[in-house]
């Protein structure tokens, strides 16, 4: 059997992995929306093709599911997961991308908060250093929003994404339990598939966009920031529970911000490196607490 130092040890990177796999998507979106693809066009195409990529290896084993598991799965990927995703990309249209960052990842504290209320997860003095090591790290990179800049729509459209985040992932938890984990994540997949090809059917913008490169970028959303993100997110957060998985996800925005330097070529700033060691921190923090509480239980 494996131990219990490496069970936790094996989550956090896969929780980590998670995290920089849903971080490319920012870049790879621009890189396709930037040649007139619409963005509903792109995201109904990343999750039928994420489907189709799961479909051979989930095969018969979908028999196995109970039924009703199988429709909430179905539910909180098309419901759930869209309305995450379509509310953030809203938020775009009142505020910039780094305020609506921080504001987004403010989900850990929501996360911490209502597990400590409904008492499932303890708020320890470690978790809560990791957690403010996270936050801070994430405000230094983006920059702390100023209320004389913000519209007050996109915060509240930012800050609801955050709380139906911190609501998704303790739901996430509890309906994956007994699934495996890339039956779980089909099942999701194709929820959010079902939901964003009928909204594009409705806006009249599902149509097959031309070029080998937007197909290209396309497909690494469908395999790398949806299949794997999920994939090893479902298998860390069964393993590491919502509060610490979510401190740890924070990673997200300091490696986008680094991928968007390589292939984008935005500046890298000192805030950002510095955002990218405190966070780093909260990681280890985490994991180390967390092999504690292993040993000592």
């Amino acid at each position: 059997m494996e131990s219990p130092d490496a069970s936790i040890s094996r989550a956090t990177l896969l929780i980590v992995a998670s995290a920089l796999s849903f971080g490319s998507i920012s870049v790879l979106t621009v890189l396709v929306t930037n040649t007139g693809v619409p963005l509903l066009t792109l995201m109904a195409w990343r999750y039928v093709l994420g489907a189709m990529l799961l479909l051979p290896v989930v095969g018969g084993k979908l028999l196995s599911v109970p039924r009703q598991r199988a429709i909430q799965l179905l539910l909180i990927g098309g419901f759930g997961q869209a309305l995450i995703t379509y509310i953030s990309l809203h938020a775009l249209e009142y505020i910039p991308v780094g305020p609506l960052a921080f504001l987004f990842y403010t989900y850990p504290v929501w996360v911490a908060l209502v597990a400590a209320v409904r008492r499932t997860e303890r708020l320890t003095p470690v978790r809560t250093v990791a957690l403010t090591l996270a936050l801070l790290g994430v405000t230094i990179m983006v920059g702390a929003p100023t209320a004389d800049k913000l519209n007050l729509t996109g915060v509240i459209l930012a800050l609801a994404s955050a709380l139906l985040y911190s609501a998704y992932l303790p739901s996430l938890e509890h309906l994956q339990e007994g699934v495996p984990a890339l039956i779980s994540t089909f099942l999701l997949v194709v929820g959010a598939a079902i939901s964003f090809t009928i909204a594009a059917l409705f806006t009249r913008e599902l149509y097959l966009p031309a070029g080998a490169a937007v197909w290209a970028n396309t497909f690494l959303l469908a395999l790398v920031s949806t299949v794997i993100a999920f994939s090893t997110l479902i298998k860390g957060l069964s393993v590491l529970g919502p509060v610490r998985t979510a401190i740890i996800a924070t990673v997200e925005p300091f490696f986008t911000a680094i991928l968007g330097v390589i292939v984008l070529e935005n500046q890298l700033s000192i805030t950002t490196l510095i955002g990218g060691v405190l966070i780093a921190g909260a990681v280890l923090l985490i994991q180390w607490s967390s092999t504690q509480l292993e040993a000592t239980a």
